[in-house]
């Protein structure tokens, strides 16, 4: 095997059990089994029966704890799930080693079609973003909406500061960032990667800095780490250059659901100046912009995305009432040669579609 190749992984089954995984409180994790892949799910109990379920995906390097902030304050409107992308999390790597957003994104529609939870309100933060965005396109009815937190769309420019995560996709350098930073601490990686991904990493509690090193010590002792790391970003990359009906904005354009594009102003991967750029693409789509936000909104303002994203779902729900009255009024809508009395109340209302 070449040295800039990633080295091959075992199969998932086995693998060496990691430590255990964090689960806050009222949170519960369980795995799937798909074809070729096996999910973790982190989910929390939703404040009653009956609500509209939510499916979030998180980003590189991330997990669905990263979405452990944002799931309560929606517990009252949604029944919330968030998912381990393969490789990422508790969930091992997939069977054949594809880490390609095509890959990610036939996981999440497996996992919704398995589940039979759809259609759901979609989230995606950085390349969760992107994987929703073509779980979106080419499978509409699993979606009720999509909320995209700086999606990882593709950009001509790339930001300096997110050059070396776009690097991790040559071959050869993971590796060999490994043996450069095989002395770092747990501590120093997590304080590098918040100050890459927060727009203010003292936003961060103790609490929460203790979690994330925690987590990071956890996941540097799996032997795939970095090879889930250098795959997704190299499948990320690929996505970047497809053309035609797979290419991303492409995509983007197709998405029929209700869209909210949250994008921050100090965010150092995804640049700011693609927020109007989305904005334009997605067809039904709402922005909102944090200055003081990063890349991963959810979990710096997460109070701030709850609203927005209550705002978005109180219009698609208003929007689906007045569309099903629309089309009650047009079902009741009497044939043009009844007389009036035959028309009744149905004629009334077939006036006011009609007006």
């Amino acid at each position: 095997m070449s040295s800039t190749e990633l080295p091959s992984v075992p199969p998932a089954n086995v693998l060496p059990k990691a430590a255990a995984v964090r689960v806050g409180e009222g949170e519960h994790l369980r795995s799937v089994r798909l074809p070729g892949v096996t999910l973790t799910l982190r989910a929390r109990r939703p404040a009653r029966e009956g609500l509209p379920p939510a499916l979030c995906v998180h980003g590189l390097g991330g997990s669905s704890q990263n979405w452990s902030a944002l799931m309560p304050l929606l517990d009252d409107v949604l029944d919330n799930e968030a998912v381990d992308l393969p490789g990422f999390g508790d969930s091992p790597p997939p069977d054949d080693g594809d880490y390609s957003i095509t890959a990610h994104a036939r996981a999440v529609i497996r996992y919704l079609d398995e589940a039979g939870r759809g259609p759901v309100h979609l989230f995606g933060n950085s390349l969760g973003g992107a994987v929703v965005t073509r779980v979106a396109a080419v499978r509409p009815d699993l979606v009720r909406t999509l909320t995209l937190v700086s999606p990882a769309l593709p950009e001509l420019r790339v930001q300096r500061t997110a050059v070396p995560t776009a690097l991790l996709a040559v071959p050869g350098v993971a590796p060999l960032f490994t043996r450069i930073t095989r002395e770092w601490t747990a501590e120093q990686r997590v304080r590098g990667v918040l100050a890459l991904c927060y727009g203010d990493p003292s936003r961060v509690t103790p609490e929460g800095f203790r979690n994330a090193v925690h987590e990071m010590e956890r996941r540097m002792r799996l032997p795939y780490f970095w090879d889930a790391m250098a795959r997704s970003a190299r499948g990320l990359v690929n996505a970047y250059t497809l053309g035609g009906q797979h290419a991303l904005w492409r995509q983007a354009e197709r998405v029929l659901a209700p869209t909210l594009l949250i994008y921050g102003g100090r965010d150092k991967l995804v640049g700011f100046r693609m927020a109007q750029r989305a904005a334009r693409a997605f067809r039904d789509s709402r922005l909102v912009t944090l200055p003081d936000a990063g890349h991963v909104a959810m979990m710096e303002y997460p109070e701030t995305v709850a609203a927005a994203f209550r705002e978005l779902l109180a219009d698609a729900e208003e929007s689906s009432a007045e569309g099903a009255t629309l089309v009650r009024g047009a079902k009741g809508a009497p044939d043009a040669s009844a007389g009036a009395d035959e028309a009744g109340d149905g004629g009334a209302t077939a006036d006011n579609v009609r007006g």
